[in-house]
């Protein structure tokens, strides 16, 4: 077996051991176990009989294990394990060789081709020497073996959960041809792609044949507030965008909490110059602690891209443990909440700014309008859902007549111009892989886009765990306090878990119904205004 890798990070093997034990979803993603007598690597919950003690190893990331040379569980799946998202106020290699793993794991970030190792020494700032030097020191493998690693397992779900022909899993999987797709295949697991495929068999896939909807699994840590995040979805859902519907298909009794069950959207991805729209599905099984994605199958060529975006839409990768363990005393009531993210940042953005001074229900019209009028027909099996959100291209050519009859004032016009040019000309990155900082300052730049707008869009769209809009007069009210610096200052103990605080202190008992934004063009809002973004 192979000889004892280099572990980045001291693992309490007794506790991942129990937690193995266990089968506690709450470690799901946050470690793997390696058996040395079977050369395979599982997720803590796995099901198979527990091997002994003495023969296990236990990695931090799914590459470590892969780079010791053991191969992937092909019943518990690590593919389809919660990604490890620390975030980290810690030193400074540790924070660079995180924001590195960041940007490897985030699709948008890159071009067709993926990333390497310099481009993202560039985007970081530093030489690519001391990138690599810095990514083995806390991960124990190299940018490009952490990155083969997730093509790897990427590939292996699409193997496992759909039909797709072998070329179409390569080239979505990020590998250049078909031919180094096997090869990396038959070196890291010890057979080809069509074997692996016979031998996981069908058990958990909905692989599906052409024009018939893909599905694949999600996995995410407990505990998780579904019915919370579907009725935040529910509350902000565009007419011919986004269906969310409830249990029996029907309104729930006036004053009653409904039950959601699943989300359906549209979506258009642009990649390499060519843009892909389709739709998907999505839906919980918790008691296995797992998303059910389905996805139309004009998205096939981008699933990877998709499942990345599903994740984040429904932040499936936040680790509740680190973040209860911040804010569970301040905001006992939250441990189950999430941050609601956005599959596409420009849409968020212009949510967002549609969203300023106005409740929830105005600003969802006001969306649903904008949809009607600008976004594309799309034909869909789904009553309802017929049209996508508009690109940026289609908002910079709008004119300031044609928003006007829509209900939207010059003040928002000008912001949504300036924002559509600028993601337009790609001088503006709204994903998870953009410059926080960076992209903060840049959209403060932008007329009509003030503190709590730009800290709003980064939380959602940037999924950035600490931002703050300490403007937002809901949220200080839910704190005690009168001032954006007196709740800045409250919350400094929070981070850097920030952006789940908020999302606390609106679902807090007695809380504000909705958040309250600060108008970003200057004077205070009174009103029991809300965000529909």
């Amino acid at each position: 077996m192979p000889a004892n890798h280099h572990s980045t990070e001291a693992l309490e093997s007794d506790a991942c051991y129990l937690a193995m034990k266990t089968h506690d979803a709450r470690f799901d993603g946050s470690f793997f176990t390696a058996v040395t007598s079977t050369g395979i690597y599982c997720r803590p919950v796995c099901r198979v009989k527990l091997p002994r003690r003495e023969n296990c190893r236990f990695f931090r990331h799914a590459a470590q294990a892969e780079a010791a040379g053991f191969r992937p569980c092909l019943r518990c799946r690590p593919e389809l394990a919660p990604r490890a998202a620390s975030w980290s106020t810690e030193d400074a290699s540790r924070i660079l060789a995180l924001q590195a793993a960041r940007l490897i794991d985030e699709p948008d970030a890159w071009s067709e081709d993926g990333p390497g190792a310099a481009q993202i020494a560039a985007r970081l700032g530093v030489s690519d020497r001391h990138l690599r030097r810095i990514f083995e020191s806390q991960f124990g493998v190299s940018p490009l073996q952490y990155l083969q690693t997730r093509r790897l397992l990427a590939a292996k779900q699409l193997i496992a959960d759909t039909r797709l022909p072998m070329t179409q899993v390569a080239l979505a999987s990020g590998f250049a041809s078909v031919r180094r797709f096997n090869a990396a295949f038959l070196e890291h697991y010890g057979l080809n792609p069509s074997a692996l495929r016979r031998a996981g068999g069908d058990a958990d896939g909905g692989g599906s044949s052409q024009g018939k909807a893909i599905e694949v699994r999600l996995g995410f840590r407990p505990p998780y507030d579904a019915n919370a995040m579907l009725g935040f979805f529910a509350r902000r859902a565009l007419r011919g965008v986004e269906v969310v519907s409830t249990a029996g298909g029907k309104e729930p009794a006036k004053g009653s909490t409904p039950e959601y069950v699943k989300l359906i959207r549209t979506l258009r991805i642009q990649q390499g110059g060519q843009a892909h729209a389709g739709w998907l599905q999505l839906r919980f099984d918790l008691e296995r602690e797992q998303m059910l994605l389905s996805v139309s199958d004009s998205l096939a060529a981008v699933l990877p891209i998709v499942i990345s975006r599903a994740r984040a839409l429904f932040d499936l990768d936040a680790e509740p443990m680190a973040i209860n363990a911040a804010l569970h005393a301040a905001f006992p009531h939250g441990d189950g909440l999430r941050v609601p993210g956005a599959v596409d940042g420009f849409e968020l953005a212009v949510r967002a700014v549609l969203g300023q001074q106005i409740t929830v229900a105005a600003a969802r019209t006001l969306g649903s309008r904008l949809v009607e009028a600008f976004g594309e027909p799309l034909a869909t099996p789904v009553e309802g859902l017929n049209r996508l959100f508009p690109t940026p291209a289609a908002i910079a050519a709008s004119s300031g007549d044609e928003l006007g009859r829509l209900g939207i004032v010059r003040q928002r016009q000008t912001a949504l111009h300036a924002i559509a040019r600028e993601v337009a000309a790609g001088k503006l990155a709204l994903h998870a892989g953009a410059d926080v900082p960076s992209t903060i300052a840049a959209l403060q730049e932008l007329p009509g886009i003030g503190a709590w707008t730009a800290q709003y869009i980064a939380m959602r769209a940037l999924r950035w765990p600490d931002a703050f809009p300490a403007g937002d007069v809901a949220l200080q009210k839910a704190l005690g306090v009168t001032t954006a610096r007196a709740a800045s200052e409250a919350s400094q103990a929070w981070r850097p878990w920030r952006s789940y605080a908020v999302l606390r202190a609106w679902h807090a008992p007695g809380a504000a119904p909705s958040p309250v934004p600060a108008n970003d063009a200057g004077s205070p809002l009174v009103a029991t205004a809300g965000v529909a973004a």
